[in-house]
């Protein structure tokens, strides 16, 4: 089994001064030898981040963090049976009136197309994909 990382995950690890490979480390001790990866989707919301950033020291260090993270663990891209899966998860939740947000259904979907669980600090809209395990990190 393998593990997703969520930003939000991520993120927490950077807002606390860590950096990447520090993170990394922390998340794999915790992960007892599964599999880390992230679903490029994940880089796009760290990239979002970055480019927020309110001042150039931080635009640099979340830059920086994100450089260190794209070259440690693999990268999983939207691929077309993840599109898609999402797409019928997303039609059939908002039939029900259950809303999902793109990016973490596409996360999500990454996750159960390989057969992991997702890794994040936001368990509201993850908990809404149908047969995917999330931890709370």
């Amino acid at each position: 089994m393998g593990l997703i990382l969520d930003s939000s995950v991520l993120i927490a690890a950077e807002r606390k001064g860590s950096n990447a490979r520090r993170a990394l480390t922390g998340i794999a001790e915790r992960a007892a030898g599964e599999d880390v990866a992230l679903s490029v989707v994940t880089l796009v919301e760290l990239a979002h981040g970055a480019a927020r950033a309110d001042t150039p020291d931080r635009k640099a260090m979340r830059i920086l963090f994100l450089q260190e993270l794209a070259h440690a663990v693999p990268i999983h891209p939207v691929t077309v049976p993840v599109a898609l899966r999402a797409g019928q998860i997303d039609g059939e939740s908002a039939v029900k009136g259950i809303r999902i947000a793109l990016s973490d259904l596409l996360i999500g979907v990454t996750a159960l197309e390989l057969g992991y669980r997702v890794a994040t600090a936001n368990l509201r809209h993850f908990r809404a994909i149908p047969g995917l395990t999330v931890i709370t990190f």
